[in-house]
Parts: structure tokens; sequence; C-alpha cells
């Protein structure tokens, strides 16, 4: 059957959606150790679960604490988390680093069209830094695939970025610089300058580097800096394979395979589509973990599936691309 699921995964219609996390939920609670015991715990009959809204969704903080995997395997990577020194990491055993390229891969096409029509540019000081990051991983994959002379990743080398840049721009390239929020604001206040055919994107996280601001306060400097009618984001984290882009406002949409719904913060069990709530994902791509995730992200979810990223619950870890919120 799980071959039969991977193959829909990403040419799922919308028909279909619900079907196929239905056919997930089934197969990672036979096969996910952690998830059936949690789902038992919560004595769920899963032969009585028929639609998503049914489908109980794990804690995010199991992956701090437990081997997310269903079947059993040897992980073609372990993805870690980042976070303050103070937190412990998630750590996600992924299978087949196959199934999260082709994940990222369609995903930023599916928003941005061909990848070979972009020069990529990271700056992601602090993910470079450390090992086991999704994000530089995804980052150095679209760099290689969207074969350009001059996409590749800057560290600390903002004099070289700009002059990068400068030429890009004369050139009408099409490019996206993609980065950390501390990174992007420090590039920004040494060396503004218009962007006309640059797409800049923020991945949220000041890593204790800079004071804390929100998404629009962010966006609001690099827009000023750079002369941009909009900024866009990135939401993922390690436990997903997934991603959703905002082009503007911070409103986010989710590839086909991704869905964000809410729970109720006195009442987990209780999932709306749409609406105030915490965020919980579906990540069909996730087939050999859990596709099922409560966050601790606040969100607001609209009619049309679109969301909006508010904020942490008390007392949740800042990480990642919520570090900013």
């Amino acid at each position: 059957m799980i071959c039969e699921l991977e193959h829909k995964i990403f040419t799922i219609e919308d028909t279909e959606s619900e079907g196929l996390a239905l056919a997930l939920f089934q197969f990672q609670y036979s096969h996910n150790p952690v998830y059936q015991q949690y789902v038992r715990l919560l004595d769920i009959d899963p032969l009585t679960v028929n639609s998503i809204t049914e489908i109980p969704f794990l804690p995010i903080d199991f992956f701090k604490t437990h081997r997310i995997i269903t079947t059993s395997f040897q992980p073609g990577a372990i993805f870690e988390s980042s976070g303050t020194t103070q937190t412990t990491p998630s750590r996600h055993f992924v299978k087949e680093l196959s199934l999260y390229k082709i994940s990222f891969q369609k995903a930023f096409e599916n928003f941005y069209g061909p990848l070979q029509d972009w020069c990529i540019l990271g700056l992601l000081p602090g993910y470079l830094e450390r090992q086991n990051s999704s994000l530089v991983l995804m980052v150095h994959d679209l760099i290689i695939n969207s074969q350009h002379p001059q996409s590749g990743f800057y560290l600390y080398e903002h004099e070289k970025l700009f002059g990068s840049l400068q030429q890009l721009e004369k050139q009408k390239q099409k490019t996206i610089l993609i980065g950390v929020s501390f990174a992007l604001l420090d590039f920004a206040e040494k060396y503004p300058q218009p962007l006309q055919h640059t797409i800049v994107m923020e991945t949220g996280g000041m890593k204790g580097r800079r004071e804390e601001m929100t998404r629009s306060q962010l966006h609001e400097c690099l827009k000023g800096a750079w002369g941009l009618p909009t900024i866009h984001s990135e939401y993922g984290m390690t436990e997903l394979l997934s991603q959703a882009y905002s082009r503007e406002d911070g409103i986010f949409e989710s590839p086909p395979w991704m869905k964000v719904m809410l729970r109720e913060e006195d009442d987990p069990l209780m999932i709306k589509n749409n609406g105030r709530g915490l965020i919980n994902v579906i990540d069909m791509a996730n087939v050999y973990s859990c596709s099922f995730i409560a966050t601790d992200d606040i969100g607001l979810v609209h009619p049309n599936g679109s969301f909006e990223v508010l904020g942490r619950r008390d007392h949740s870890d800042l990480r990642g691309c919520s570090l900013m919120a």
C-alpha cells in the first residue's frame, strides 16, 4: 500500500486529499509505535476515524523525546531543530532524502515556476554553522539545481553579496535571496539598494542576535532598505518535509500535499478548518515519520486554506521559523 501512497502524494487533487490523509493515518497507526500508543492513550478507535477532523495530531514535543518513525529503517538523514542553548532540539529521522527533495522542489516550482529560471542566494548564518539543518540542505539543493553560476551561499560576506546583487540586477536576472531574519537586517542596514528583479524571502529567526520584532515590523524594515513592494516568507520546520510560502503580507499558502488546520487550546481534539487557534499540520510527504503534527504556533486560517502565523503558545520553545513571532 505504501508505494501506492507515495506515488499519489505529489500528484494529488483536492478531491483526493482527505482520502489520502485517512489512508496515511491508518498506515502510520499500524506501523508507528509511538503514534499508535498516543492514539490508544486518547482512547480513539482508528476504525472510527472517517474524517480529517477526527485524526489525532501528535504534539510536536514528542520529536524531542521519542524516535518518531513509521516502519523500521536506517535513516538516510537525521534533521535537528535550531533553537536556544537552553532548549532540547527536535530530531527527525528521515528514511529517504529523495522524498524530501521531491517535496521541496515541487513546492518551490508550484509557487515560483521553473527553478532554472532563478539565481538562488542563501544568507543563512547560524544554520550554516551547524550540522543537520533541513533548511540548509533545501537551499543547497535549490542552489545546485538552479544551475546559475552565481547561485550560492554567503556566510558573513556582505560586500561580496552586495556586488553579486548589483550584477544580477544589471542583468535583470530573476533572483531569490533567502535568509534568516537577523542576517537580512544586518545586510539591509549596511547595503541598502533598489532591487527590481530580486525577491527577498525570510525564514524567520533572530537567534538571540538582535531584538525580537514582529514579522510585519521586519518586513517594513527590509522593504524600506531595498525599495520592495513585498517580502516573501517560508514556513517550514524540522519535523516536516514540506514548506508553505507567503508572497505577500505574511499570508501563507501550502502545496496540495500539505494542509494547515487548527485546534482549540483547551481541547486539542477539537479540530477545525478555519478561524483562529493552534496550528495543526498535515504533511503527506512525511510518510515515514508522522504526517499529523500539532505545533505550538498560534495561527489564523482563512476559508480558502491560506493562513497566518500570529505567535507562539506561552511556555513553548522559541526556535527556527518561530523565533521572530
